[in-house]
């Protein structure tokens, strides 16, 4: 399965964010107002023209592309405080969509090493996410969930609980494999006590717990 690569022989569009746009050690976009948050429901697609990076400030959004069958690949999850953007990502297509209802801030300006940092953890994250995609299945479910865990998980007296609200759809296109399979490993380790579900949210064991269950397997 292949990834369709935007043919970029004339850069410019893209260059124009990251190089002529820089004054100094700022990044700078004057074509946009000095602050307009805009708020977008779940499941619609976020804007990304060139000249723009989105502060999350609400919600949840994941990033994807588009293999040559069609198959959608996830190239990053997102929360609040992270950036996105069509100029953080060569590929082609690109897209944002809300996986809550989301609002976002356009970044008027921004330092290059506040971009660099950027950058660098949307390469971190892809290559992240992209290690998961190899192994079994369930250990790659596992893996998924260590990987939520550490982004947006919350520690509670209960547990581990994930604030992000994924489909077995969207686990399945992470993984790349199918919802019926993801189905069927949740719901194996849900009867291993290794989740639960609290309003529709995973809650994982605190890390002492799941040892003891995992040792018990």
């Amino acid at each position: 399965m292949s990834i369709l690569i935007h043919n970029r022989r004339d850069p410019q569009p893209q260059r124009s964010f990251v190089s002529s746009r820089l004054r100094g050690d700022v990044l700078q976009n004057p074509s946009l107002p000095p602050r307009r948050n805009q708020t977008f429901r779940k499941r619609e697609l976020i804007p990304l023209p060139q000249d723009i990076l989105w502060r999350l400030e609400a919600g949840t959004v994941r990033t994807f592309t588009l293999a040559e069958d069609g198959a959608l690949i996830t190239l990053g999850l997102w929360g609040v405080g992270d950036v996105v953007g069509s100029a953080l990502a060569q590929i082609r297509p690109h897209q944002a969509e809300c996986l809550s209802t989301v609002n976002v801030s356009p970044l008027v300006t921004v330092h290059s090493a506040y971009l660099n940092q950027i950058l660098l953890a949307h390469l971190h994250q892809s290559q992240e996410l992209l290690s998961i995609r190899s192994g079994p299945m369930q250990q790659r479910l596992l893996q998924l969930l260590d990987w939520l865990a550490l982004k947006f998980g919350r520690s509670t007296d209960q547990g581990i609980h994930l604030n992000i609200r994924l489909t077995h759809q969207e686990i399945a296109d992470i993984l790349g494999t199918t919802r019926v399979t993801v189905t069927r490993l949740l719901s194996h380790l849900e009867s291993e006590k290794y989740l639960s579900w609290i309003c529709g949210r995973i809650l994982l064991p605190i890390p002492q717990q799941r040892l003891s269950i995992t040792g018990q397997q």
